[in-house]
């Protein structure tokens, strides 16, 4: 089966790959074609390669970068840009951006919530570091759409655990209310009650997320009627130690949205108790959620 010109597959194994494998095999594909060995998978490429987040409505535009040339063509894009050696990475038989540079590349021409919920999964996996973002979005302040990455690196958190929260985060600061931090534990009576997903400290207010996942596909092996039964206790307790919880979910994001930022303005401006019954401690980093 012919893939691009003088590059074929058995016939068959073409329709047995996996979307992310495809895109492996498209980008080796372009390369062949182009005869191109100093040039890199950039961008989305890059990052699809990288398994970091891409919204599912981008094409598959093959994206490469080299230091000496620009061109485009079917299905491909080749930029011309300079390839220090710590934005490259051998991962055979392809060579590609690192993680930071391919989120702050991608940060340069994608929406500031697109490239902080990347940015926030990629802290939360361990996939690059803030300060390797920091050096790559410094590299590129002068180029094209380098102030925009450099915008998403400053609202980026990767205590985040989910896009939603990173997103539901954004509503909050676009908003102008206060920046919440992020995965709090809450204990009450010398023990853990909760890990709030967003915490407004001197009101004292919970803001959970509620992720359609967290019911459908629940992690630890549990049902979906487990979970919502431990949510339920879970709140129930937070609120008699005199916390106030908000719930958002991702409909809460669109149109419903004007109606949560009221209530939480209204919630976030009424002070806490004056005599806590327990304690709120930052965790210094999220967890991802496996199994």
């Amino acid at each position: 089966m012919r893939v691009r010109r003088g590059v074929h597959l058995p016939a068959g194994e073409l329709d047995a790959l996996t979307p992310a494998a495809r895109h492996r095999l498209d980008c080796l594909a372009v390369l062949l074609e182009l005869g191109r060995t100093d040039a890199v998978v950039s961008h989305t490429s890059a990052a699809r390669l990288h398994g970091l987040p891409v919204r599912r409505d981008l094409d598959r535009t093959v994206r490469l970068t080299a230091p000496d040339a620009w061109r485009h063509g079917r299905g491909f894009r080749l930029n011309r840009a300079p390839l220090p050696q710590d934005d490259v990475l051998q991962v055979p038989p392809l060579r590609l951006t690192s993680p930071a540079r391919t989120l702050v590349d991608c940060a340069r021409e994608r929406e500031v919530e697109d490239s902080v919920v990347a940015m926030d999964a990629a802290l939360l996996a361990g996939r690059t570091t803030p300060a390797e973002l920091r050096t790559a979005a410094a590299a590129v302040r002068s180029w094209p759409g380098g102030i925009g990455a450099g915008r998403a690196l400053s609202l980026t958190d990767g205590r985040a655990e989910s896009p939603l929260e990173t997103r539901g985060r954004l509503r909050m600061v676009g908003a102008g209310l206060p920046a919440p931090e992020l995965q709090v534990e809450i204990r009450g009576g010398g023990r853990l009650v909760a890990v709030v997903d967003a915490w407004f400290d001197d009101a004292a207010v919970a803001v959970e997320f509620d992720g359609r996942v967290k019911y459908s596909d629940p992690w630890r092996s549990r049902s979906p009627e487990q979970v919502l039964w431990e949510e339920k206790r879970r709140e129930d307790e937070l609120r008699s130690l005199d916390i106030r919880v908000a719930r958002i979910a991702e409909a809460d994001l669109g149109p419903r949205w004007a109606r949560v930022e009221a209530r939480l303005r209204d919630l976030v401006a009424s002070p806490g108790p004056g005599a806590r019954r327990f304690t709120a401690t930052l965790r210094a980093q999220g967890r991802r959620r496996v199994g």
